[in-house]
């Protein structure tokens, strides 16, 4: 896990790539890569490359970035773990390459080397890169399947920028020009900012699974290589086949380190079933740790006394890191600063991480995604309820204004704001998901931004028909939830914040269940009749999980959020109440930090 910064002056009277530049993008994620730095220009000033390093893979000074091969042919700044490079580096040998290194850096530039832009249909991790080709005068970026790895880029006509996070392209100063009116509407809708949007009108996304070749003349191509919903759509139906093999294989290569690998530990099955796994596989001992709060000790909503069981059933290494409001708020200022984006989430990873880094542990397991895969979520029962009911009500659509109108004005006091869009979002997949996942919904933005910019913003994201596309070519009601959640739900929100959390405090989240492989094999039976459900997932270990778990009904990671935001404690957090008042605040927070 490292920051990746890019410059690539392509056009004939482009400014130089400036090294300044390159070095303020690079210092602005020093947290993500505190084990190194480095910088290089090309000649000529038409390319530059920098770099930040959290060393994982090969812990030698030879595997720094930017790296090079064939005396500066190729070079690349690197963010990542290619889980499955030892496999790739045999064939590689086989073929007649020659490595200097133990690095899957190396391994990437000599894939490229071999075989091109195509080499990332190879790559089986997380990953986010920028390689510059000195022979063909161009370079590529590219990112992961799912978009577990950030990359954000910005191109005004002349000069490519590329980097890890959004506050690093403005921390250059060369890009951050301008409001993104869609990426404004989308955070208050949704609570982040949808890909391939940012708060910056000439900032965007790589979107996930694909990547962007830019060359001297002002060429480009942007290809997909993988599309969640297109793998849901084409998988015909089928049993998933051995569930334990298949979660074992992802398991034992997201384990791969020449550092210490932790399990972040929780009450829940996805967490635990990873920890059994992970106990089976050969190697050192198993390390977990499990973040509860003072608010819940000894309560039904304690989630330490059930993970310290699950970590005494596998002989972890365990440590329960207490966490209370007191602390919430001695951190808000360095969490705010923190977020790359605006999110309501990412509070509970950001003190799970920092637990981590306190113990000395670079890695940690996340049961991320489990929910997404196996259909642990209410809205695989709730969205196609709500839709059998409403899709196909006679009139719903005539009637749907009045009754917002009649029940906008109550919302709020005597029942929950979404209660008065039920008619006129609850009748297709698209609008039902917005109306269960949504923060503010549609009607209710004027509140909290200009009247012009909701106009546009609404306009430019098209937010229910990019819903409906996301699921349109899927058939089966689950798995079109099935594919709204994951490239909604957990790429913009839960994966972005994995990152900007763990990287907050130099620690490399993985998510063995965020795996290609895995998805491939999972996907002709994912939300199908008979499909893999939390219960199948949970028996895969050899030794059984812990009974208590199974008796435990589904909450989610609670964290006593109201709690910590109605107590005060400083910093100008007391008096807001609930996620309404938080995102308020931390929106507020990342567009004046952007000197707005």
């Amino acid at each position: 896990m490292c920051g990746v910064a890019a410059i690539f002056a392509y056009g004939a009277n482009a400014p130089a790539a400036d090294g300044n530049e390159l070095a303020a993008m690079g210092e602005a994620m020093r947290a993500r890569g505190p084990d190194g730095e480095g910088l290089w220009l090309a000649g000529d000033g038409r390319a530059g490359l920098a770099h930040r390093r959290l060393a994982i893979i090969d812990l030698s000074a030879a595997a720094a970035q930017p790296m090079q091969l064939d005396g500066g042919r190729y070079r690349i700044s690197y963010n990542g773990e290619i889980y499955n490079f030892p496999a790739l580096r045999r064939q590689l040998e086989d073929k007649g390459h020659h490595f200097t290194t133990d690095s899957d850096t190396e391994v990437l530039l000599r894939l490229y080397q071999a075989e091109g832009a195509g080499m990332v249909r190879r790559l089986r991790g997380m990953y986010a890169f920028a390689l510059w080709d000195e022979e063909r005068r161009g370079m590529l970026l590219a990112r992961d399947p799912f978009g577990v790895k950030p990359l954000y880029y910005a191109d005004d006509g002349s000069t490519l920028r590329a980097a890890s996070q959004v506050k690093a392209l403005t921390a250059g100063g060369g890009a951050g020009k301008g409001a993104d009116a869609a990426g404004h509407v989308g955070f208050f809708l949704f609570g982040y900012v949808p890909d391939p949007h940012t708060l910056f009108a000439d900032i965007g996304a790589l979107p996930a699974g694909s990547t962007l070749w830019v060359d001297e003349l002002g060429g480009r191509r942007l290809d997909r290589f993988f599309d969640v919903s297109g793998v849901l759509a084409e998988a015909d139906a089928a049993a998933a086949g051995d569930l334990r093999d298949a979660l074992k294989d992802s398991i034992s290569h997201h384990l791969v380190a020449d550092v210490r690998v932790g399990i972040f530990l929780s009450s829940g099955l996805d967490s635990a079933t990873i920890a059994a796994l992970a106990s089976e596989t050969p190697g050192g001992g198993l390390e977990t740790l499990t973040l509860a709060f003072e608010e819940y000790r000894g309560s039904a909503r304690d989630e330490a006394p059930l993970a310290e069981e699950v970590a005494g059933a596998y002989a972890s290494r365990h440590k329960t890191e207490w966490v209370a409001g007191t602390e919430f708020h001695h951190h808000l200022d360095d969490m705010l600063k923190a977020m790359d984006q605006p999110t309501i989430d990412g509070v509970n990873v950001y003190f799970v991480a920092k637990a981590a880094a306190g113990m000395g542990l670079k890695v940690a397991l996340s049961g991320l995604g489990g929910d997404e895969i196996f259909c642990g979520y209410d809205s695989f029962r709730q969205i196609p309820k709500l839709v059998s009911i409403l899709g196909s009500l006679p009139g719903r659509r005539v009637f749907a204004p009045a009754w917002r109108a009649v029940t906008s004005p109550l919302a709020g006091r005597l029942f929950p704001p979404k209660v008065a869009g039920l008619l006129e979002l609850g009748g297709r997949y698209g609008d039902a998901y917005l109306l269960r996942r949504g923060l503010f919904m549609p009607w209710e933005l004027p509140r909290v931004l200009d009247a012009d910019m909701v106009r546009d913003g609404w306009r430019q994201l098209e937010p229910l028909l990019r819903l409906e596309d996301c699921h349109g070519a899927i058939a089966e009601p689950r798995r079109k939830v099935a594919a709204m959640e994951t490239v909604w739900y957990m790429r913009n929100q839960l994966l972005r914040d994995a990152d900007w959390a763990g990287m907050a405090h130099g620690v490399e989240i993985r998510v063995p269940f965020i795996d290609e492989i895995l998805f491939r094999r999972l996907a002709p039976a994912i939300g199908r009749p008979g499909g893999p459900d939390k219960r199948a997932m949970a028996a895969t270990p050899a030794r059984p999980l812990p009974a208590a778990l199974f008796n435990r009904p589904k909450t989610g990671f609670d964290v006593p959020f109201r709690d910590w935001l109605r107590g005060g404690g400083g910093n100008g957090a007391g008096g807001e109440r609930g996620l309404r008042g938080w995102a308020r605040k931390v929106y507020a927070a990342a567009w004046a930090g952007a000197g707005r």
